[in-house]
């Protein structure tokens, strides 16, 4: 019996993957060409950000998932930050793109890239990077404390990708990079805890059901004054800030 229900609840999950996956790419392709168009100019750029972040509003609504999030701090939109996560499952990228109202780029894998027309779009808005590849590595670096001079928010995952998998635990100790870009350019960071992404939307299988995605947006941690040597505190610090309240969500601390 317990074999019958767990085929047909995973039948259930597959076929509402099917919809969801329907949904996601028929707003993609439906704004597609207006995003297309206002990426061929610099300035252009924000309009094509935000109908960005409609594609995922509009992905939400109709899929039935719900982001609730829980504000300890609410970004200035006129102020440059360097946000931080965890990163647990592949809808975090889409949870971002709509909570956080500040025009802003992804650090990202450069495969990405590689998906016919979503890449386009992704490197063309986005900071990729191979971080097997140490001047790929320099080169965002560089991208990146361009980005934050200019006024443009960063949001990385210090994790370096969805790396762990004994969840709801993350990937320790967290990269450099998020932190060396926030101590040169003296900008704010700013923690964001995803609680249970991975459970709306699967890592392994992929498997998507609808529900509520539960957010945390933590104060942020200042950089004024630091240096490099503060960078292992300062790390440590944004860890912590991450995944304690994801610990305690799951009543582990």
């Amino acid at each position: 019996m317990k074999n019958k229900s767990s085929l047909i609840s995973f039948s259930l999950r597959g076929l509402y993957t099917i919809w969801a996956g329907l949904v996601f790419v028929s707003i993609f392709l439906a704004l597609y060409p207006f995003i297309f168009v206002f990426l061929q100019r610099r300035s252009w750029k924000r309009v094509a950000h935000r109908l960005v972040r409609l594609w995922g509003q509009l992905f939400f609504l109709f899929s039935g998932i719900r982001i609730k999030v829980t504000h300890h701090f609410k970004p200035d939109p006129k102020q440059t930050y360097v946000f931080c996560s965890n990163h647990f499952s592949y809808v975090d990228i889409a949870v971002v793109v709509v909570i956080i109202h500040q025009f802003f780029s992804f650090v990202g894998k450069n495969a990405m890239k590689k998906i016919p027309l979503f890449g386009y779009l992704y490197a063309s808005l986005n900071i990729l990077v191979d971080r097997n590849d140490k001047n790929s590595r320099a080169s965002s670096l560089s991208r990146s404390l361009r980005a934050l001079q200019s006024g443009r928010s960063i949001v990385i995952f210090p994790e370096g990708g969805i790396v762990f998998k004994q969840l709801p635990y993350m990937g320790n100790p967290l990269k450099d990079g998020a932190f060396i870009m926030a101590i040169q350019q003296q900008v704010p960071i700013v923690p964001m805890s995803f609680h249970n992404n991975h459970q709306i939307m699967d890592e392994d299988t992929l498997l998507m059901r609808p529900g509520v995605l539960h957010v945390e947006i933590h104060p942020p941690i200042e950089t004024l004054g630091l240096t490099m040597e503060d960078l292992p505190v300062l790390r440590e610090k944004v860890f912590e800030s991450i995944q304690n309240p994801i610990l305690a969500y799951y009543g582990l601390k």
